[in-house]
């Protein structure tokens, strides 16, 4: 008995999956009687499906069933497809084809782009699920077995089929928390200029000349340069700046600090100065005040050199995050960084005990009671700092410290300053010095 197979044209390339699917299911079902006896092509060597078609087209006779002969060169198999026909059962694999081809299948269709292919355990490799690739991965176009990486300074897009360059993230004045942070500080600057000039105004006014006139001066330019330094935070991030911004801050609130150290020092001793037969006399006045501001300022310049000496902090780029690359600066020691807040922590400590323990001076306007809740505030904000400034990166991290500049510098000029300015604008009556030697009353009572 003769077999004829249905399709006249055999010719047929691998990439046309359907048409060779109903080739080898035309072959199969006309040649059954033939192929019914497997285990004859299995003794022969299993044979390939092109091996067999190829003999059954020159009419070579298989367990005594001919078919028609047709011309073996209409047949133009893909080199890396092999067919398998053994045990009752035709196996289809595909070793090294491009783009991990296999035929189609009622199981599996083309993953789209921004997808991979993941084989199903324990089935044939025409049938797989389709999965995303993975962040930071892509796939540009249908039936990827592999997403392509992307390179570090590019990111996918949300449809991951292409990658788009990673935006810079640093504390600019382009964006909105820069440009409020900015120009608080700005504003903020211009407050102890404006104190600074009403002192200059009513110089000889007991209030102004209450606890040293020029130490006063001092402070208030002082703080001005301190609310100014949190301009130097803002903006990209270089080897310059990262050096200049963190000694700016150390070196300046320093000298704020030690200010009001001097300040509160000098309660004290104007107030034993008093006392009958006392040795004090001689410190008091400006000298004193300056002596110390200049040896506490020595200490922590001290350390600024030797930190800029061993590690001093540089520019650093993170590529690792996602979407962005992290411009910012690293504080080359952070120990050193960790010791210049510690000083100015131990002078503020310092100021409150001597400042708490002198708030009951028997003077109508005892200015300790003002710095006590000035350095209430200060350590109160930077105690704050310290968590914050560890758990967040890049711009909100600068953001922090930012913020901790302006709210301690506010809060000593506030409330230092703010009193005197009461009394010399809107209470002008007890700007005399009956007022400032009498006896403690309430400050703000009429």
């Amino acid at each position: 008995m003769e077999y004829q197979i249905v399709h006249d044209k055999l010719y047929q390339k691998m990439e046309d999956k359907a048409i060779v699917k109903q080739l080898i299911d035309s072959i199969l079902q006309q040649v059954e009687g033939v192929l019914g006896n497997i285990k004859y092509i299995h003794e022969e060597g299993s044979k390939t499906l092109e091996e067999v078609v190829t003999r059954l087209m020159k009419g070579q006779k298989m367990d005594e069933v001919k078919l028609m002969k047709r011309d073996e060169l209409a047949i133009d198999w893909h080199p890396n497809f092999n067919t398998y026909l053994a045990m009752k059962r035709v196996y289809v694999e595909t070793m090294n084809v491009s783009n991990c081809w296999v035929p189609k299948s009622m199981c599996s269709e083309a993953c789209h782009p921004g997808y991979r292919r993941v084989l199903r355990q324990e089935e044939p490799p025409c049938c797989f699920d389709c999965i995303p690739c993975s962040d930071g991965e892509i796939s540009n176009a249908s039936g990827m077995c592999i997403c392509t990486k992307c390179p570090q300074d590019y990111w996918t897009n949300s449809a991951k089929i292409v990658c788009i360059k990673k935006y810079l993230e640093f504390l600019s004045y382009e964006d909105p928390l820069g440009i409020s942070l900015a120009m608080t500080a700005v504003v903020s600057s211009l407050v102890p200029i404006v104190v600074l000039c009403i002192f200059i105004k009513h110089h000889n006014t007991p209030v102004v000349k209450a606890n040293n006139r020029e130490v006063s001066y001092f402070l208030l330019v002082t703080l001005t340069f301190c609310l100014l330094t949190a301009l130097i935070f803002i903006g990209p991030p270089n080897n310059e700046t990262c050096i200049f911004r963190q000694t700016a801050f150390g070196i300046f609130f320093s000298i704020c600090v030690s200010s009001v150290l001097a300040k509160t020092i000098t309660v004290v001793i104007a107030f034993n100065a008093t006392k009958p037969g006392s040795h004090l006399k001689s410190l008091v006045g400006s000298k004193t005040s300056f002596y110390i501001i200049f040896c506490c300022f020595a200490f922590q310049f001290i350390i600024c050199i030797i930190w800029l000496s061993i590690s001093p902090p540089f520019s650093d780029t993170d590529k690792t995050l996602p979407e962005k690359i992290l411009i910012q600066c690293n504080e080359g020691s952070i120990f050193m960084f960790y010791c210049m807040l510690g000083y100015l922590g131990i002078l503020a400590t310092i100021s409150l005990i001597i400042a708490f323990l002198a708030r009951n001076l028997p003077d109508g306007f005892n200015e300790a009671r003002f710095i006590t809740f000035s350095m209430i505030v200060f350590i109160s904000v930077w105690l704050s700092f310290v968590p914050a400034y560890i758990s967040t990166r890049g711009m909100y991290m600068v953001a922090v410290e930012v913020f901790a500049i302006l709210s301690s510098s506010i809060g000593l000029l506030l409330c230092i300053f703010l009193p005197k300015c009461y009394i010399i604008l809107i209470r002008p009556s007890k700007n005399t010095r009956g007022y400032i030697v009498r006896p403690q009353t309430t400050l703000f009572k009429a």
